[in-house]
């Protein structure tokens, strides 16, 4: 089947069936990410992080602290 008619296919659908479709999709994308490449740069740039990290270099926040602060910064 083409993208054109896949699209077609698509338009014909409610919107529960196109997120359940969408669901799928990223699940079956999931499923191949090593598949995929990464960037030179971005290795290096989670190396350095990593680096950074077990040097004790960096200042981590908890998912709660900075869930809490871009609240009260986008109230």
């Amino acid at each position: 089947m083409r993208s054109e008619e896949i699209k077609q296919e698509i338009n014909k659908l409610g919107l529960a069936e196109k997120l359940l479709l969408v669901e799928d999709v990223w699940d079956s994308i999931a499923q191949s990410i090593s598949e995929l490449p990464m960037p030179e740069w971005q290795v290096k740039e989670l190396d350095k992080r990593y680096h950074e990290y077990t040097e004790g270099k960096q200042n981590l926040h908890d998912w709660e602290s900075v869930h809490e602060e871009l609240r009260n910064k986008y109230k």
